[in-house]
């Protein structure tokens, strides 16, 4: 599920014009302060004394994952936090905790906010591109007055034991998932990292948000270009 219109895909006559309307935003570092999925699968783990024994005894495959990919690791841990749940019981979990995250002072970038909210009202075509959960992502916006903003996410399913990950929407990812929704060109990209480099190497202006002088070094050196340095709070 993708929030917003992002199907249509134009003729090669409108594919400029669109492309020159498109702005990307990552989520977490650029308009959200934090990892917005890893607080929830804390929060999952703070509500459930269960979760937390499941936890302990997955924690000998973690660590033999660990030297050859953290991922692996963190992927058992997310399945033991969404234990038990279905689509339907997930997305009440996700979306009641996205209504309270939304109410803590200073959790997101009022810098990044603003600027994505002039990014609409100039008629730009925004799309937050994210490593975080779908479901929780859209939430979140929509709780900000942002439900119209599009959302492509990480994605998940149900399995035999509760909800799966199958899609990590990190690094290329995010370049790949925007391709299949017919979104091969953009104009601007807002990100924070070196997972956001590939997102930031196909747009006409690469934005980094409070990139560190090293990180901005090499960024730049991988897209064989200068990028917009922003400091957002």
């Amino acid at each position: 599920m993708v929030t917003g219109d992002l199907s249509t895909a134009p003729d090669a006559s409108g594919a400029d014009d669109r492309a020159s309307r498109i702005v990307l935003f990552d989520f977490d570092g650029v308009l959200f302060q934090g990892d917005s999925f890893s607080m929830f699968m804390r929060y999952r783990y703070q509500r459930s004394w269960l979760r937390k024994l499941l936890a302990l005894l997955v924690m000998p495959w973690c660590l033999l994952c660990l030297p050859f990919s953290r991922w692996w690791a963190a992927r058992a841990l997310v399945h033991v936090a969404l234990c038990g749940l279905g689509q339907q019981r997930y997305r009440l979990a996700a979306e009641d905790f996205a209504d309270q995250l939304v109410r803590r002072p200073r959790q997101f970038h009022r810098d990044g906010l603003q600027a994505l909210r002039r990014h609409v009202a100039d008629g730009d075509e925004v799309i937050v591109v994210t490593g975080c959960e779908q479901v929780l992502a859209a939430r979140l916006l929509s709780q900000l007055g942002l439900a119209e903003v599009g959302v492509i996410g990480s994605q998940l399913k149900p399995g035999w034991s509760g909800m799966r990950v199958t899609v990590h929407n990190v690094g290329r990812r995010k370049v790949q998932s925007l391709a299949a929704h017919g979104v091969k060109a953009w104009r601007v990209a807002y990100g924070d990292s070196m997972y956001d480099v590939a997102m930031l190497k196909q747009a006409r202006e690469a934005v980094l948000v409070n990139g560190t002088p090293k990180l901005c070094k090499r960024v730049e050196k991988i897209l064989g270009r200068s990028v917009t340095r922003v400091a957002w709070f």
